[in-house]
């Protein structure tokens, strides 16, 4: 998807359908008064969203660069991380980039290309050419700083550099939001203002100086620039389009979201929330649905379910302990519901990951 892009008679709850606010988050707190939770930012913590800076490629026309499926490299880019997604700057020159089969963009310098749902794609001089694509590419050189270079790609042509990295995130139990996310996002540096500009102008900078810190920077910055085009995708959406995002800028459902992240824990019904979003319970659980996918006590049910998995996954707590800071009044209430949206018990599950991410410790080393 390419983000670069009166009054009425009807009572609130329809107008607002009709015609779905897009301020989004990055104008005003979407709960309004007493709620202060930004559930995009509640999100992206809760599934551990970190950046990498990787690559600084320099290649000359005619070229093609072929990425491979992110879940085949992130092994190897990002260990021990469940989903990994590209991203790609471009600081000089045009070039094409798409997933392997579809149609390409084209990208001018200051654009910005993100993968979500981590394909194979291809970035190229050209629409319609294919590279060869090998793990090998992605295996850092001992001792090398990141992003390390990338040279002498292609031909002898017109030259097209770019910075490109990874961000990764958990995928389970419930990420919310790479559910919602295309497959393609493409938005420009040269268009809207806010930050992205000035944070590509910095990845641009770090990515070519190999300075004390610069791996720690380009991680943030990557991290940030996401933000920013997740900012910029939201508000590029057509007022038809559902879900998980367009609930977010929807006054209703909006501020709905917003309490369940403000207040997780607390004993939620459909009428009680339906009461604070200023909705009748019937209109809120129809238009909950509609955009966000899934029922109000449903989606509050798996996002508890992703709160207590990042406690146990991080910190030394029990699973009783855990039960209690999500909203559950006992430990066997807690693990049925645990093992139903996640397939394990909590304290298996746990043992598992902490396998897991043994072992990802131990291929880095």
């Amino acid at each position: 998807m390419d983000a670069s892009r009166t009054g009425s008679t009807l009572d609130p709850y329809s107008a607002s359908l009709a015609h779905p606010s897009v301020e989004g988050l990055a104008r005003a707190p979407v709960g309004g008064a007493g709620v202060s939770t930004d559930v995009l930012s509640d999100v992206l913590r809760a599934v551990r969203l970190t950046g990498s800076a990787y690559f600084s490629v320099e290649a000359r026309a005619p070229f093609a660069a072929e990425a491979l499926p992110a879940r085949e490299v992130a092994p190897t880019v990002m260990p021990g991380v469940e989903h990994v997604l590209e991203y790609h700057l471009v600081t000089e020159g045009p070039c094409w980039g798409g997933v392997v089969g579809e149609e390409p963009l084209r990208l001018e310098v200051g654009d910005f290309i993100v993968f979500p749902q981590g394909d194979a794609h291809v970035l190229s001089s050209s629409p319609g050419m294919r590279g060869a694509a090998s793990i090998d590419t992605y295996r850092r050189p001992p001792g090398a700083q990141l992003p390390f270079s990338l040279r002498d790609a292609g031909g002898g042509g017109a030259r097209t550099q770019l910075v490109c990295g990874f961000l990764g995130c958990d995928a389970r139990p419930f990420n919310p939001l790479l559910a919602t996310l295309p497959r393609t996002i493409r938005v420009s540096t040269r268009e809207g203002g806010g930050w992205l500009e000035s944070l590509a102008r910095l990845a641009v900078t770090e990515s070519a100086g190999g300075r004390t810190g610069g791996e720690a920077v380009l991680a943030r910055a990557s991290e940030l620039m996401f933000v920013e085009v997740l900012r910029r995708y939201l508000a590029s959406l057509p007022p038809e389009q559902t879900g998980w995002l367009a609930g977010l800028r929807d006054p209703f459902v909006g501020k709905a979201l917003a309490l369940l992240h403000d207040r997780p824990a607390e004993q939620w019904t459909v009428e009680s929330l339906a009461k604070e979003s200023a909705l009748s319970r019937s209109a809120l659980a129809e238009r909950f649905t509609h955009l966000v996918g899934e029922a109000p006590m449903q989606y509050l049910t798996r996002w508890r379910m992703q709160l207590a998995a990042t406690l146990l996954r991080t910190r030394n707590v029990s699973v009783f302990e855990a039960a209690m800071e999500v909203g559950y009044a006992s430990e066997a209430a807690f693990s049925r519901a645990f093992k139903k949206v996640v397939g394990l018990p909590p304290a298996a599950w746990r043992e598992g990951q902490a396998r897991r991410e043994q072992a990802a410790e131990g291929s880095v080393r």
